[in-house]
């Protein structure tokens, strides 16, 4: 592993250290999307948090929303999925 992607893979695993953010991250991987609407019951947090935190893990490149109307609407980014799972030997 070069240094480069030893950066970026440290910027990514630090996006997921976050216990509410990696159960956020496996809530939106086990679908193909989520309405941030329907993650405050799971996560047991409010939509500010759940915002904060969709925010982190979108500015890590793991997961891109789309607005519509009033909510956004999430989806992990397959190949940054991908490049997680290589990188702990998946």
């Amino acid at each position: 592993m070069s240094a480069q992607e030893a950066e970026e893979l440290a910027r990514t695993l630090g996006a997921l250290a976050d216990p509410v953010r990696l159960r956020l991250f496996s809530l939106v991987a086990a679908t193909h999307e989520v309405c941030s609407c329907e993650l405050e019951a799971p996560l047991g947090r409010s939509q500010p948090t759940i915002s904060h935190h969709t925010k982190v893990l979108a500015d890590a490149g793991l997961i891109v929303g789309e607005r519509r109307g009033r909510w956004t609407w999430w989806h992990v980014v397959p190949e940054r999925l991908a490049a997680v799972r290589s990188a702990l030997g998946g």
